[in-house]
């Protein structure tokens, strides 16, 4: 094993990292810490952003353009804590639907995908290896790979799977229809979608492995990682939840080596006991939403309770000002005890002396 240009000490991070996944204690929360950077480690000239593009980080419109945003990407950052540097051959926050037949639609800062399933006798899914979407995917994840090495790490672009990903594919109002009209065609189509997310995962996971295994889907593990996620769930209730998400993330948490679920908005609470019924789910990162209190807020506190009490860690952001970080920070300790180590948190600092600052408060 050896250092990373933007993280030398990264044999120490993923021994950490490896520590706390598999129930070790490190002494504090895991904190995914990031600092600017007043001078780059390199130099990587920008080069302009062409006409059209609308969204960067998802572009399509120019392959330079994306070569040239992933290497540039952990210039202006110091990576402290267990944060690690990475670039992403990402393409929209759905990119298993790109793959399987949608069309990106490029808007402000972010893309969606346009339906395609208007008929309910669409055929079954298969892996067409020429979709444009999939070769764009592997052409930059093996840019990253050679460009990153010794430098920072490939990370998964965000798939996505089960019902927001049929949902991007057929629409929401229509998928919602289909639970109560041909709920046996949802099942069908999400047991397909499920398969095929590994056909492509497993290719991804090949590619962008570092020397240990480990890979990144907004954190390092020393295994496979994914993200998994249900916003659609905020338009069912939970035995519809129960019927047709939880078998899915069941699949998947048993196939992979460590997994998040990306929890979004109060719409999605009640589905919580579902969640922690799944033995394999290591971890649930809250996102709070618009409009309510932020994820730090003794609101959310029992929640994050009741997901301790039953075997499973909390990713979180805090933000704020360094004074305001700290307070928050130390209700968070004083509230959950030794449970706080259980804790992910990712947090902006203004220096590394605030940075230091702050891994010396969490330390339990």
């Amino acid at each position: 094993m050896a250092g990373l240009l933007y993280r030398d000490d990264m044999d120490a991070v993923r021994q950490r990292l490896t520590t706390w996944w598999n129930g070790g204690d490190i002494g504090r929360p895991v904190i995914q810490l990031l600092v600017p950077r007043e001078t780059p480690l390199e130099g990587d000239p920008e080069i302009p952003k062409p006409e059209g593009v609308l969204a960067p980080f998802y572009t399509t419109k120019s392959f330079e353009y994306r070569v040239n945003y992933a290497r540039r990407q952990n210039l202006g950052v110091r990576f402290l804590g267990e944060a690690v540097p990475t670039a992403s051959p990402d393409l929209a926050p759905n990119c298993l639907a790109l793959y399987l037949g949608c069309k990106g639609v490029e808007g402000d800062g972010t893309v969606w995908c346009e339906p395609f399933i208007h008929d309910p006798d669409h055929d079954d899914f298969v892996v067409e290896e020429n979709n444009f979407y999939w070769q764009f995917t592997q052409r930059l994840l093996r840019d990253i790979v050679s460009s990153g090495h010794g430098k920072y790490l490939p990370a998964f672009p965000d798939l996505i799977e089960g019902l927001d990903t049929l949902a991007g594919m057929r629409e929401s109002q229509l998928l919602l229809m289909d639970l109560f009209d041909r709920p046996e065609w949802v099942h069908k189509k999400l047991d397909q979608i499920t398969e095929l997310y590994f056909k492509y995962y497993d290719v991804l996971y090949n590619m962008g492995k570092d020397e240990v295994g480990g890979s990144v889907f907004w954190a390092w593990a020393p295994g496979s990682m994914a993200k998994l996620q249900c916003d659609f769930s905020a338009m069912i209730g939970p035995d519809m939840f129960g019927e047709f998400m939880v078998p899915v993330l069941r699949r998947m948490t048993e196939r992979l080596d460590y997994c998040m679920y990306h929890w979004d908005g109060p719409g999605a609470i009640p589905h919580h006991d579902h969640l922690l019924s799944l033995p394999k789910l290591n971890m649930i990162q809250w996102t709070a939403g618009s409009g309510t209190e932020p994820e730090w807020h003794p609101r959310w506190w029992p929640l994050y309770h009741k997901t301790f009490d039953h075997g499973k860690k909390i990713f979180i952001g805090i933000s704020g000002s360094e004074a305001e970080i700290l307070e928050r920070m130390g209700a968070l300790k004083q509230e959950f005890g030794p449970q706080f180590k259980q804790f992910m948190f990712t947090i902006w600092m203004p220096t590394v002396p605030a940075a230091e600052r702050l891994l010396n408060a969490a330390g339990v």
